[in-house]
């Protein structure tokens, strides 16, 4: 097996592995399992600060088949904090409003492995993202957009750890939201990543889906309670130097529980612990993550 590598980008704190596996890095230029509640419905026009903390925790490495690949002390500890500013409009398109933000991750990681160990810490890549929001109903909301994954995060093609992937990614997606403070509460973030080549090494990472997802039921004092999680796939296979590498398509599903409360003055908090299964070419762990959104 070759020497275990990761890259992490954003928030993307997930896996832990040979560049042959799962994207290269076994990670993703999106913060996997990132959303939860109010994944689609966009706030009142203004400029909002959104915090989001992650945690991540692994200590076993899935080969394609889902086995796990006998790496003798593996560990991954992954910690961010990504601020992302986001800007509400009230300009009108598409019936909708227009909408814009930045994520500017700070990223910390670890990874063990047979006897030796590698950290890094600093800035991640940075995503600027647009799009349309539209409120369907007083329950019913959606945003459709775009973001850009720029690498500006540290990389060395050298280094056994980074903490920037080194090349951009292109994500659009789509987030719905259903809310009801006495009763179902139901959120998704549909989103794809096509991610260009790493100059440096000659790979380019296959195209992932990923699907974050809430369901929940509100107790109507502001808390919601539910369970959460996401679905990763990647589409197709890694190349490098135009070739592919075959088993390099990874895949993920996480589960666990999550919480959402509102505090009726215009600030929100969610959060979830959430755990992987059935997992392919990547890192399998458990992610811990708090979103807090704050009017400016």
């Amino acid at each position: 097996m070759k020497k275990t590598t990761v890259s992490l980008t954003a928030l993307a704190l997930l896996g832990a592995t040979s560049a042959s596996f799962a994207t290269e890095g076994g990670g993703s230029s999106y913060p996997i399992g990132a959303e939860n509640h109010l994944a689609g419905a966009a706030p009142p026009p203004g400029v909002y600060v959104l915090e989001y903390v992650n945690v991540y925790s692994a200590d076993r490495l899935n080969d394609g088949q889902g086995n796990a690949v006998p790496v003798p002390g593996f560990k991954v500890k992954a910690t961010a904090a990504a601020t992302r500013i986001a800007w509400v409009t009230d300009t009108p398109v598409m019936g909708g409003q227009l909408v814009a933000h930045a994520i500017l991750p700070l990223v910390n990681v670890k990874v063990s492995a047979a006897g030796q160990s590698s950290s890094r810490s600093g800035l991640g890549d940075v995503s600027l993202g647009t799009g349309v929001a539209w409120h369907h109903s007083p329950q019913l909301h959606s945003v459709a957009a775009v973001d850009v994954v720029l690498p500006v995060g540290g990389y060395d093609a050298l280094r056994p750890v980074n903490i920037g992937r080194n090349y951009a990614s292109i994500q659009p997606a789509y987030l719905v939201s259903w809310i009801d403070p006495n009763g179902l509460n139901a959120d998704t973030k549909i989103g794809m990543s096509f991610n260009r080549t790493n100059k440096d090494t000659g790979y380019r990472s296959g195209s992932e889906l990923n699907i974050d997802y809430a369901l929940g039921w509100g107790l109507g004092n502001g808390w919601v309670v539910g369970v959460g999680g996401n679905l990763y796939q990647q589409l197709s296979e890694d190349k490098r130097n135009g070739q592919s590498v075959p088993g390099s398509k990874g895949r993920a599903y996480s589960v666990g529980p999550n919480v959402k409360y509102d505090s009726g003055k215009g600030w929100f908090i969610t959060a979830k612990l959430s755990k992987e299964f059935s997992v392919r070419s990547r890192s399998e762990g458990t992610s811990f993550w708090i979103k807090t959104t704050i009017p400016f």
